[in-house]
């Protein structure tokens, strides 16, 4: 009999491969890293309607806010009170603090635009994507 080892990272691939085509096995989960001025991942991807757990760590020196805008909805600079009511959903975590939420991604597939909203932060580039597949 020949065994043949799978590599670590291998095995990880294929077991979440297996989980997500199973779905609805829970949230879906996004974790994001925000500095002194980007997010990272910048761009993240989530299904359409599914609950999704976000891990939001500041790793920057002032508080940070990842806020989702409304469909087809970009800001206009700076992020102010007109762009206010078309926020989807926001959280909001301070310097050096970790904090996880969760919320409902959109049901309409498409892109999201995602900012910081605190005053300043997008200007300097504090901005990403959320893909809502089908």
């Amino acid at each position: 009999t020949v065994y043949r080892k799978v590599p670590l990272a291998g095995a990880a691939l294929i077991l979440s491969l297996l989980l997500a085509a199973c779905g609805g096995a829970g949230p879906a989960s996004l974790s994001i890293v925000a500095t002194d001025f980007a997010f990272t991942p910048t761009d993240v991807t989530v299904p359409a309607g599914q609950e999704v757990s976000l891990t939001l760590i500041n790793d920057g020196s002032v508080e940070h806010e990842w806020v989702l805008m409304e469909a087809g909805y970009q800001i206009t600079q700076p992020f102010d009170a007109d762009d206010e009511p078309h926020v989807y959903w926001e959280g909001e975590v301070d310097a050096g603090e970790t904090a996880t939420f969760t919320f409902t991604a959109p049901s309409e597939p498409g892109e999201y635009q995602l900012v910081c909203g605190v005053p300043g932060h997008v200007e300097a580039g504090m901005a990403g994507t959320l893909t809502v597949g089908d």
